[in-house]
């Protein structure tokens, strides 16, 4: 056995001896930090070369940003033309409103002048026609309807004096109100006068209600009534020095 380890020793067979050199522990962190450092630089180096290699260097970075700046104007540009473009779209249809309404009052307008004009030629027609009128002054037309004002009636009256007359007829007329208003039907006059020492003044000027012609006369006005109160009848007086000449009566629907 003893032979056996002798021989071990001396043949080639023997353990390897390994001889290493000793460096100190700060050369090793210097040239940790140097490898460190040369792979950090290496690693810049080649992220800068690869942006470069894919387009991405100086240039295109100021190029994107023109673009951004470019894509801004053009949106706060389109937001301005959206809003001018809601602003005239407004007004074109304000505009266009106005014209019906202008255009609806001038159609009314002429309804009512070719109303005029019907009752001019119905009684020019009648005396072309030699027709036998009535002597003295008749009530030939008669009308009352609700006005554009809420609360405020229109009427119109039409008066001929008939006969071989050659004078002027002055008077006056007078309209008589129905109302039911309460429950209860109520007259009232117009032109409605002051009682004398009542302290009240009158609701329409009685110069108004004057009539003077010689032929025919158009008579056209409005008068209001009471919120509370609902229209049923309206009566056209024509008086001279105060007696009854004409009158004529509308039941309102």
């Amino acid at each position: 056995m003893k032979f056996k380890l002798l021989r071990r020793r001396l043949s080639i067979s023997a353990p390897r001896m390994t001889i290493k050199t000793h460096i100190p522990w700060p050369l090793r962190a210097l040239a940790a930090i140097v490898v460190l450092g040369i792979s950090v630089a290496l690693g810049l180096w080649a992220y800068d070369l690869g942006k470069r290699f894919a387009g991405l260097g100086p240039d295109l970075k100021a190029e994107v940003e023109r673009l951004r700046e470019q894509v801004e104007t053009l949106t706060t540009e389109r937001d301005r033309l959206a809003a001018n473009s809601n602003t005239t779209g407004d007004s074109r249809l304000n505009l266009e409103r106005s014209m019906q309404e202008q255009l609806a009052s001038q159609i009314k307008s002429l309804e009512m002048e070719n109303g005029k004009l019907k009752d001019d030629l119905a009684f020019f027609e009648n005396l072309s026609g030699g027709a036998a009128a009535p002597t003295g002054v008749s009530i030939k037309r008669f009308e009352v309807e609700p006005s554009s004002v809420r609360g405020q009636m229109r009427y119109r009256i039409l008066l001929v004096q008939g006969g071989r007359s050659n004078k002027d007829f002055a008077g006056n007329f007078q309209l008589v109100l129905t109302l039911q208003q309460g429950g209860k039907a109520v007259m009232m006059t117009l032109p409605k006068l002051a009682s004398v020492g009542s302290g009240l003044e009158s609701e329409a000027d009685p110069n108004s209600y004057l009539v003077s012609f010689r032929f025919y006369k158009r008579i056209e006005g409005t008068f209001s009534i009471p919120a509370d109160a609902t229209l049923k009848q309206v009566q056209a007086r024509i008086l001279e020095h105060g007696a009854m000449q004409a009158q004529q009566m509308i039941v309102m629907k």
